[in-house]
C-alpha cells in the first residue's frame, strides 16, 4: 500500500478505506460464524436441514440483489446515508437472531424462533448487500489513479473474516471445541466488533461523490452504460468468478475435509487458504504495474484451474495443502480485480456498472455456485455408488430425485443416513453400518473429487475469455484507464 495520500483524491480517503474494510470483514465474520453454527440451531430448536438452509439461503441470494438495489441509489441518495442504513440493517439483524432463545423458551415456540432467525439474517444481507454497493465505487472513486490495488486491499476483508469465524467454529464449536463451548450466541455477537468500528469510523466522515455523479452524469446516462458488449461480457465473467470462488467456498471445506478424513483439518486448511488471500491482496498493485489486471485475471484463472485438478486428485495432507495453495493463488484476485477493470472502462455508470458487477457475482453463487456444485456431488457420489454397490444405493438414497438446471435428475444420498453412519461414534453403528460406511465415505469422496473436477473447468472458461480481451485491447493500443471527459467507451 502507498505512504501518504498520493494516490487518493481526499483526505480522508484512507480513514474510508479501512471503514469499508471492517464493513467487509463483517460480512466474513457473520458468514463464517454462521456455517459452523447451523448444527446449534438444528440442535436447539429442531430445525430440518431445510429449514436451516431456508435460513441461510436468505443470505448469498439476498446479498447479490441488495447490492444491485444498492447500487441504483448509492448515487442519488448519497454514500454516506446508505452506510447509516447499513450499520442499522446489521445491529438490528444481529439483535433479531440473538433473540431466538428467548423467544423458543419454555414453551418451544419454533416458529417464533425461525421467524427471528430468518429476518435476522435478511437484515444481515441486506446491511452487507448494502455496504457492498457503497464502499467499491467510494474507494474507486478515492483512489482514481489505483483502482485495482486499494479494491483488493478493500476485499482483504473477506478472508480475514472468514478465517475469524472459521477459527471461532473451530475453538468453541459445542461438540469438538479445542478451546471448549461457547454458545452461539456468542459466537454470532463476534461480527458486531467490525460492525461498531466501521460505524465510529464514518462518523462524521465527509463521503466523496463519484466520478459520475461530481461531472453530472443522470441515471439515464449510467444505464446507457450496459449498451456496451464490453461491459455484457464482463458480466457474464463475473457470473463464473462467483460461481468459482464463493460457490466453491460454500464446498471446499467439507471435500478437502473427506479427502483427509479429518472434519477439522479440512475447516483448518480453509482457514490458511483464507489468511493465504488477505495477504496476498495487499500485493496486487505491484503486480497489476507489471502485468496489468487482464493479465492478472489471465493468470489467476489459470492458476485457479490448476488448483481445482490438483485438489481432485490430492491424496494426504501435504498433497492438499499444496493443491490448496495453488487454488488460493488464483481466486485471490478474481473479484476485486473485476470490479477494478470495470471501474476504470465504465466510470460513466458510477455506482451502478460497479455494482452490477458485485451483484452478479453474488447471484451466481447464490443461485448456480452452491447448488451446481452440490448436484455434481450428489450426482457423481450416486453413480459411483450405485455401480458398485446397488444394495447400499438403493438403502441410502433420497426419497425424491433433484435436479439442476437442464442436467438430467438425479437421486442422491439421503444426508440424514449417510450422517448417521459416517458421522456415528462406531460402537453404536449396528453391523450392517458398520460395513456401509467405507463404502458410503468412498462414495463420499469420489463425489467430492469429481465435482472439483469438472468445476475447473469454469476458470479455464473464464482464462480463455480473458485473453480475448487482452487481445482485444492489444489491437486498440493497450488496456489503460479511462476518465469521463476522456469518453468511457470500451
Amino acid at each position: 500500500m502507498s505512504n501518504g495520500n498520493n494516490d487518493a483524491v481526499a483526505p480522508n480517503a484512507h480513514r474510508l478505506l479501512w471503514a469499508g474494510f471492517m464493513a467487509i470483514l463483517a460480512a466474513g465474520v457473520g458468514f463464517g460464524v454462521r456455517g459452523g453454527i447451523l448444527d446449534d440451531w438444528s440442535a436447539q430448536f429442531g430445525f430440518t436441514q431445510q429449514q436451516s438452509g431456508e435460513i441461510t439461503g436468505f443470505g448469498l441470494v439476498g446479498f447479490g440483489l441488495i447490492i444491485l438495489f444498492g447500487a441504483l441509489l448509492a448515487d442519488v441518495v448519497g454514500y454516506g446515508k446508505l452506510m447509516i442504513a447499513a450499520f442499522l440493517c446489521h445491529f438490528v439483524g444481529a439483535a433479531l437472531c440473538l433473540g431466538a432463545s428467548p423467544a423458543y423458551g419454555e414453551a418451544h415456540n419454533q416458529a417464533a424462533a425461525y421467524n427471528l432467525l430468518k429476518w435476522g439474517q435478511i437484515l444481515f444481507s441486506i446491511g452487507n448487500g448494502l455496504a457492498e454497493a457503497v464502499v467499491n465505487p467510494l474507494v474507486a472513486t478515492c483512489f482514481p489513479r489505483n483502482r485495482t490495488h486499494y479494491l483488493n486491499i478493500l476485499h482483504a476483508g473477506w478472508p480475514a473474516g472468514l478465517v475469524l469465524g472459521s477459527l471461532a467454529n473451530y475453538f468453541f464449536d459445542a461438540k469438538s471445541g479445542v478451546a471448549g463451548h461457547a454458545s452461539w450466541e456468542v459466537q454470532w455477537a463476534l461480527f458486531l466488533v467490525p460492525v461498531v468500528l466501521y460505524g465510529v469510523m464514518c462518523l462524521g466522515q465527509h463521503f466523496p461523490k463519484s466520478e459520475a455523479s461530481t461531472k453530472g452524469v443522470g441515471i439515464g446516462s449510467m444505464l446507457s452504460e450496459f449498451a456496451a458488449p464490453l461491459l455484457l461480457f464482463l458480466l457474464f465473467i463475473h457470473a463464473l468468478v462467483g460461481y468459482v470462488e464463493l460457490g466453491t467456498d460454500s464446498w471446499i471445506g467439507q471435500i478437502t475435509g473427506a479427502i483427509m478424513a479429518s472434519p477439522a483439518n479440512g475447516i483448518l486448511l480453509f482457514v490458511y487458504t483464507s489468511a493465504l488471500m488477505f495477504a496476498l491482496r495487499f500485493v496486487a498493485g505491484p503486480i497489476v504495474h507489471r502485468i496489468s489486471p487482464l493479465g492478472l485475471l489471465v493468470v489467476s484463472s489459470i492458476l485457479g484451474c490448476i488448483g481445482l485438478n490438483l485438489l481432485s486428485t490430492a491424496n494426504g495432507i501435504a498433497a492438499c495443502v499444496v493443491a490448496a495453495t495453488v487454488y488460493a493463488c488464483g481466486k485471490t484476485f478474481l473479484w476485486p480485480t473485476m470490479l477494478g477493470v470495470v471501474s476504470d472502462r465504465f466510470p460513466k455508470g458510477g455506482a451502478i456498472t460497479i455494482g452490477a458487477i458485485g451483484g452478479v457475482g453474488m447471484l451466481s453463487a447464490g443461485l448456480l455456485g452452491g447448488p451446481g456444485i452440490g448436484y455434481k456431488q450428489d450426482r457423481f457420489a450416486a453413480e459411483h455408488l450405485e455401480s458398485k454397490n446397488p444394495a447400499t444405493y438403493a438403502a441410502y438414497k433420497a426419497d425424491k430425485p433433484s435436479k439442476f438446471l437442464f442436467f438430467k435428475p438425479i437421486t442422491g444420498l439421503d444426508g440424514s443416513k449417510k450422517a448417521a453412519v459416517l458421522e456415528g461414534e462406531a460402537a453404536k453403528l449396528t453391523p450392517e453400518q458398520t460395513k456401509d460406511k467405507p463404502i458410503l465415505a468412498e462414495a463420499n469422496l469420489v463425489g467430492g473429487r469429481m465435482a472439483l473436477k469438472w468445476t475447473s473447468a469454469v476458470p479455464a472458461l473464464m482464462a480463455i475469455c480473458y485473453v480475448l480481451i487482452l487481445l482485444y485491447f492489444k489491437a486498440k493500443g493497450g488496456y489503460k484507464a479511462v476518465h469521463i471527459d476522456e469518453g468511457s467507451k470500451a
